[in-house]
């Protein structure tokens, strides 16, 4: 009894224990997203089976009226539908899902820092390179557009953390385009859904050769910083992986 007790404690605890979404499986990866997505939008069930049904149709339809006979005309009718529905159910499931991850993480902090992990390669992202009591925090992407500090906390105090980081970086990296961004809901500020999207588009201002000097000013500069550690959040653990769910890799 005691033995079979000591069992189930353990297995209690690697239950309990979040998993790196890194290292899950593809299928592990899609079940624990589902979940999670399902917990803010219990209908994606629905939508899926409707994605799937309606999308089905239509290519089993546009198979269907291909040039073919007999048995062929109907395998290519039948595999063109489930094509068609799987792929549909897809794209809703990505979408859901991410609109799910956002609505979890927004006001929490940290939360800008999960989502600019959603940034593709050629964005170098370094979360909380500044912070204050307040847990007030400014995030650093360097990508094509220059240098972006992406600040998130109380809308005046942020400000002004960012302009003084603004002014460091423009010390160390005088010819690079230096971006000011806060995450918020309020005016002028970038909600967290748009918050990737609105990075992207500043621009390509720096390429290559440019963006590796760039990095390496940066790195001198942050070497005299004191160590700040990022505050911590019940940012959902599977956006890492729902990453990798939305390239479709």
């Amino acid at each position: 009894m005691a033995k079979q007790a000591k069992l189930d404690k353990k297995a209690a605890k690697a239950a309990q224990t979040p998993v790196d979404p890194a290292k899950m499986s593809r299928r592990r990866q899609l079940v624990e997203t589902y979940r999670m997505t399902k917990k803010t939008d219990p209908r994606i069930g629905l939508w899926l089976l409707g994605a799937f049904l309606v999308f089905g149709v239509l290519g089993f339809v546009i198979f269907k009226v291909l040039p073919g006979s007999g048995v062929i005309e109907w395998i290519l009718a039948v595999v063109g539908g489930l094509l068609f529905g799987t792929l549909a159910a897809m794209i809703i499931f990505g979408r859901r899902a991410q609109n799910a991850a956002y609505g979890q993480m927004e006001g929490q902090p940290g939360a800008a820092a999960a989502a600019l992990r959603m940034l593709k390669r050629g964005w170098i992202t370094e979360p909380a390179i500044a912070f204050n009591r307040q847990q007030d925090v400014v995030h650093r992407v360097v990508g094509p557009p220059g240098i972006v500090l992406i600040g998130e906390g109380n809308p005046t105090r942020v400000r002004q953390l960012l302009a003084s980081e603004r002014r460091k970086h423009e010390r160390v990296a005088r010819e690079t385009p230096v971006f000011e961004v806060v995450c918020g809901r309020g005016e002028g500020e970038v909600p967290l859904p748009k918050l990737v999207r609105h990075v992207q588009k500043l621009g390509r201002n720096i390429k290559g050769a440019e963006l590796t000097d760039v990095r390496n000013r940066l790195k001198a500069m942050d070497a005299n910083r004191s160590a700040i550690p990022l505050p911590k959040g019940p940012v959902p653990t599977s956006m890492k992986g729902m990453r990798g769910n939305m390239r479709g890799r």
